[in-house]
C-alpha cells in the first residue's frame, strides 16, 4: 500500500507552521508524505521584521523566507514549494490554479488542507482558499469519467484562522499533535521573521489540547490542532 500524501497549501510561506505544522509532523510520522505550498512569500504583508533592516529588498526578504520556510517544513517532515505569486493583494491567475491543478493531478494528494474561505482581516488567506478549492475541483473532475488527467477526489479540511470566531470557523476535526508537539515548535522557530507568533500558537495548541480532552475522554492528549471539515466524511457504518 503506499503512503498517504498530505497537501497543504498557504497563502503565504509560514501559513502552514502556525496552523497545521504539528499535523504534518503527525502524518509524517506515521509514514505519509507531505507537500507544503506557498503561494506567496508574505515578503509585504507579513514580514514586519525583516522590512527593519537597513538597505533590505523585496528579492533578499523572498530568499529569507524561503529559506525560512524550507527549514520549517523539513522539520516535520515535508516539502515546500513556493509560487511566487506575491501578496497584499495576492492575485492567482487562471494559469496558475492551472498550475496547481497539475501539482495536484501529479502528487495525488490524500487530504488537502488550506484556509477557510472567510478572513475578514486577511485579504489573501480567502484568495487561497478559492484557488485551491478551483484547483481540487479541476483535478477530481467531479468524480465522472473526464477528458483530462485527473486524481481521485481527496479529504478537504481548512486549517484554523488567527481569530476562528470572526472567520466563521467551528472546529469538526481535532489532530493529536502531542506525540510531534517538539517538531511544531522547531518548526515554528525556523521563522525568525514571525516569532511574534510563536507564544500565541503554542498557547492555541494547549487550548486545542484541552478540547481534544473533553472530546475524547483521553487525558494524555496534551496539544491539538483544530480543522473544518470542507466536504462530508465517508463511512461504511457507524
Amino acid at each position: 500500500m503506499s503512503a498517504r500524501r498530505m497537501l497543504v497549501v498557504g497563502a503565504h510561506s509560514a501559513d502552514f507552521v502556525w496552523r497545521s505544522a504539528g499535523t504534518v509532523a503527525a502524518h509524517t510520522a506515521a509514514g505519509g508524505e507531505a507537500l507544503v505550498v506557498a503561494l506567496s512569500y508574505g515578503e509585504r504583508g507579513e514580514s514586519g521584521a525583516l522590512w527593519k533592516q537597513e538597505g533590505q529588498t523585496e528579492e533578499n526578504v523572498k530568499r529569507i523566507r524561503h529559506e525560512e520556510a524550507t527549514k520549517a517544513a523539513a522539520a516535520v517532515g515535508a516539502e515546500f514549494r513556493a509560487f511566487d505569486l506575491g501578496d497584499y493583494p495576492l492575485h492567482v491567475s487562471p494559469e496558475s490554479i492551472g498550475e496547481l491543478a497539475e501539482l495536484m493531478r501529479d502528487f495525488a494528494p490524500h487530504v488537502v488542507l488550506t484556509h477557510p474561505e472567510k478572513d475578514p482581516f486577511n485579504p489573501d488567506h480567502p484568495v487561497a482558499h478559492e484557488a485551491v478549492a478551483r484547483a481540487r475541483l479541476l483535478t477530481s473532475g467531479a468524480g465522472v469519467a473526464s477528458g483530462f488527467r485527473t486524481a481521485p477526489p481527496s479529504e478537504f479540511l481548512a486549517f484554523e484562522p488567527h481569530q476562528p470566531e470572526l472567520c466563521g470557523f467551528t472546529p469538526t476535526v481535532y489532530v493529536d499533535i502531542t506525540p510531534v508537539f517538539a517538531r511544531k515548535v522547531d518548526a515554528m522557530s525556523c521563522m525568525a521573521a514571525q516569532q511574534y507568533l510563536q507564544e500565541y500558537y503554542a498557547q492555541r495548541a494547549d487550548q486545542r489540547g484541552n478540547h481534544a480532552r473533553k472530546v475524547t475522554g483521553d487525558d494524555k492528549i496534551r496539544q491539538a490542532e483544530a480543522f473544518h471539515r470542507l466536504l462530508p466524511n465517508v463511512v461504511g457504518a457507524l
